[in-house]
């Protein structure tokens, strides 16, 4: 910049100016540095090799000698290549002897099985345990279908047990019944053991995190959200009262159940905080767990009962102890619960079209939630889990109607009833009851969907019977292997000579539709000889007049020519 009355400009520059320019060389000579190095010595100028002076004695002697040498190593870098290769090879030759070789499909149904095994009978021991060391057992049951979800197995073996046992049933997620329908069943299984009417708390904290209080304001509130719960104060009661009648100091209450029944979250609701793990995922809890909840109360959590594979189709497919996610075939087991169900009301909860079938279903539930596979095909597994999540789960409402006439089972008897009643006060438990369905805000009974109860479900408390069953299932599938078989072998390639032999080849499916062919057109020939034997009985006409209907004119309705379509495989 040029000053004024001065010939030159100043060379002087202002210090940010000055280290900027600093900065910048500074940072230019580091980049050359760091490619320098990236190059190696590329850039570097190698030596020439000088060579042999021509003025030098024996020249070609010393360089046939160089030329030997180079030779000579390059010979022994490929020996020893050579031998590095038939190291290897042999080593592998090694291995491959003393590892027999073993198919990885095989293997894993054999663990598969193994680990179903064990889990199976220690879910039995454990849940064994349970009921021996509990004083009270509480049987949990699903108030959308109490029948359902009672255990006779269970309850027999707690009634005839050495020890004075004394079993209550408790009546969850009466918030997705209507009201009317729960004060049925309470009339119903009051005839038989003190009943419990509950709503356990989906939304509770951790161990660490501190309890949140509920403001004065809210108290007023019905009881409708998730992280409330209804019945624990009558529970808690009906067990102190229990305690001072029997002139105990404490108690251990057992809680057994069904899958996803809540008897874990039962027993988190009575602890105000979250002391077992809670989820939808079936059979969460593997072994028995004692939590304290008071100085006179400890309650024990159990695993669930298993189901036997006796029941009905609709019982193992909301009652089974398998994973949703594990489940073979979600689709057949969906088909039950579709069957038991009001077809309108499904629609109307799902908001879906008309359907046949439930493959049909679960196709158009699927388009309408866009659960949909590579090339737009709908996702009819994913479909079929979902709906067993929402049944098994708390998200639809549905109810079962309570049986006309009530009649105690076989297993029960009058004097059990009267014994399973003397330690507990029947005319508070009512009145308890009463209160905690008037704080309940429950759905509508058009809201609700009617379902067909199948009666109780049949559970596996033995380990034997536990062994036992898993051979029967067994010998059935390779029964079903040796029937599949049979099937195939008759289904065989038929090839008739001109003397009327038969040959049999191999079986295809292909092959099935021409055994039938074959068939029908037999039927066809059979049919044709007897029209012609009728028609040869019939006394012929003389009169050949234009009036009279044409007998022999060719009929349009039947078709002569053999039909080559497929049939449909029965």
């Amino acid at each position: 910049m040029k000053r004024p009355k001065l010939k030159k400009a100043s060379k002087r520059l202002t210090c940010h100016k000055r280290f900027k320019i600093q900065r910048k060389v500074r940072e230019h000579k580091r980049k050359i540095r760091k490619e320098a190095k990236k190059q190696g010595n590329k850039n570097k100028k190698s030596r020439k090799d000088p060579g042999v002076p021509n003025n030098a004695p024996f020249k070609e002697a010393v360089l046939r000698e160089a030329e030997q040498r180079k030779q000579n190593l390059e010979e022994l870098k490929q020996k020893q290549k050579l031998a590095r290769q038939k190291e290897v090879a042999k080593k592998r030759k090694l291995e491959a002897k003393k590892e027999p070789e073993v198919d990885e499909k095989q293997l894993k149904k054999k663990l598969a099985k193994l680990e179903g095994k064990s889990s199976r009978k220690s879910l039995c021991s454990e849940l064994n345990k349970v009921l021996d060391a509990s004083d009270v057992i509480l049987e949990v049951v699903d108030a959308r279908d109490p029948l359902g979800y009672r255990c006779p197995q269970v309850e027999q073996a707690v009634l005839q047990s050495e020890g004075k046992k004394q079993l209550v049933l408790v009546l969850n997620k009466i918030d997705l019944v209507p009201k009317e329908n729960t004060e049925k069943w309470l009339k119903y299984l009051e005839n038989e053991f003190p009943v419990v009417v509950f709503k356990s708390s989906a939304q509770l904290q951790d161990r660490t995190m501190d309890q949140k209080r509920i403001s004065k304001l809210n108290t007023g509130i019905e009881i409708s959200h998730n992280n409330t719960c209804a019945g624990d104060e009558s529970l808690l009661k009906m067990l102190i009262s229990y305690c001072r009648k029997q002139d105990l100091k404490s108690i251990k209450v057992g809680v057994v159940g069904f899958p996803n029944v809540g008897k874990s979250s039962i027993i988190n609701s009575l602890k105000k905080m979250r002391a077992c793990n809670v989820g939808q995922v079936r059979g969460l809890t593997k072994s028995m767990q004692e939590v304290h909840i008071d100085k006179q109360i400890k309650i024990l959590d159990s695993p669930s009962i298993i189901a036997s594979a006796s029941n009905s189709a609709v019982a193992l497919s909301l009652r089974n102890i398998v994973d949703i996610e594990a489940l073979e075939n979600p689709t057949s087991v969906v088909e039950p619960i579709l069957k038991n169900c009001n077809k309108q009301q499904v629609m109307l909860q799902y908001n879906v079209p008309n359907f046949r079938t439930s493959l049909e279903f679960l196709t158009l539930l699927a388009q309408k939630r866009s659960m949909l596979k590579k090339g737009g095909i709908p996702d009819i597994e994913k479909t079929a889990k979902l709906i067993l999540y929402d049944w098994s789960g708390a998200k639809v409402n549905y109810h079962t109607a309570p049986p006309e006439r009530h009649k105690l089972p076989n297993s029960i008897t009058a004097k059990l009833v009267e014994e399973a009643k003397r330690g507990f006060n029947t005319g508070e438990l009512t009145n308890h009851n009463e209160n905690t369905l008037k704080g309940v805000r429950c759905p509508n009974m058009a809201s609700s969907i009617v379902f067909q109860s199948t009666g109780p479900t049949n559970g596996l408390i033995k380990e034997a019977n536990v062994g036992e069953e898993l051979q029967d299932q067994e010998r059935n599938k390779d029964n079903n292997s040796v029937n599949l078989k049979n099937s195939e072998a008759e289904y065989v390639e038929i090839d008739q000579d001109k003397n009327g032999k038969v040959k049999t080849d191999g079986c295809t499916i292909a092959k099935k539709l021409q055994i039938k062919q074959m068939k029908v057109t037999a039927k066809k020939n059979k049919l044709e000889s007897e029209k012609i034997a009728d028609s040869s009985q019939k006394p012929i006409s003389a009169d050949l007049s234009c009036e009279t209907p044409m007998e022999d004119a060719y009929d349009f309705n039947t078709d002569y020519v053999e039909d080559l379509s497929p049939v449909p495989i029965s």
